[in-house]
């Protein structure tokens, strides 16, 4: 059950890096990050309502309880955080900066993970951890980015980001127990809905659907939070948090590949080595973890 929950969990992360591929498009052309993460939710609560309808037209029961509704709506907030964070940290600085402040995220899920006695440390997940950011660095470069080259603003948001993608892997990978996960997500994406609503503004996003580039709204929302968090959510289930956020940072090696196939863009060695060692930690962590007497898993 491990593996395929883990290709599951890749392939959203593969959907996420074509969605932020389409998010630097949209922000290029003056769309504001608030609005973007807006209509990324409001495409992906649309989605999930749609997959609720079709299970209760089927037959299925559910019913929505106490901790269900809790634990979606800690999912909620930070599906809203990461995704407004994230793209304000672009804006203030740079994709590669925003993307490796954001992806500090296995730290928090690690320590977490470890406070709350949900695992506990070995030298396989440690040296994993660090070889996945090493990883990152060298992909993206960030060693080279100049020492203003985001502000303040930019660097907080990014550790923000990444502190909201911690918040919202536990508050699915929880919520999951307690009921399916059409409600998991339509729960997670009301919230983030009415939370991310005071803070746009709303002649812009109101636009959005008389504009040029509403079909590039509807498409980021489809990839950044329709199938993908499906995919996610069945995939979290079966996969520790702590596993679950190292493998999905295959999203910054999508948005390189999309780089260089279809922008004809050029990876250097660095760059090569970085996606080497993302790759290689990632399939070696999947191996590993469906060995517990080789990762040393409790």
């Amino acid at each position: 059950m491990l593996f395929p929950s883990t290709l599951l969990v890749i392939s959203a992360a593969f959907q996420w890096g074509l969605a932020g591929g389409l998010a630097s498009l949209l922000m290029s052309r003056g769309w504001s990050p608030e609005v973007i993460s807006f209509w990324r939710v409001l495409v992906g609560l649309g989605c999930m309502a749609i997959w609720l309808a079709v299970i209760r037209i089927q037959g299925q029961r559910f019913s929505f309880n106490r901790r269900l509704v809790f634990w979606s709506l800690v999912a909620g907030l930070g599906v809203a955080g990461n995704f407004t964070f994230y793209f304000i940290s672009i804006s203030e600085g740079s994709v590669a900066v925003a993307v490796t402040l954001m992806y500090s995220a296995p730290v928090f899920v690690y320590l977490v993970s470890f406070i709350a006695g949900v695992e506990r440390p070995t030298p396989v997940k440690l040296v994993t951890i660090a070889l996945v950011m090493g990883g990152i660095v060298l992909l993206t470069g960030i060693y080279r980015t100049e020492a203003d080259a985001i502000t303040t603003l930019g660097i907080v948001s990014g550790l923000l980001a990444g502190v909201s993608y911690a918040l919202f892997i536990f508050g699915f990978k929880y919520a999951g127990k307690y009921g399916p996960a059409p409600s998991v997500l339509v729960i997670a994406f009301v919230t983030g809905t009415l939370v991310l609503l005071p803070l746009i503004d709303r002649g812009q996003a109101m636009t959005v659907t008389i504009s040029a580039d509403v079909a590039w709204f509807i498409l980021l929302g489809l990839l950044g939070a329709g199938l993908s968090f499906y995919c996610y959510i069945v995939g979290l289930r079966h996969t520790l948090p702590t596993t679950a956020s190292i493998v999905a940072m295959v999203e910054p090696v999508t948005a390189a590949l999309f780089g260089l196939l279809l922008l004809s863009e050029a990876l250097n060695l660095s760059q090569m080595a970085g996606m080497a060692l993302i790759l290689g930690a990632v399939t070696s962590l999947s191996i590993l973890q469906s060995r517990p007497s080789l990762s040393g898993a409790p």
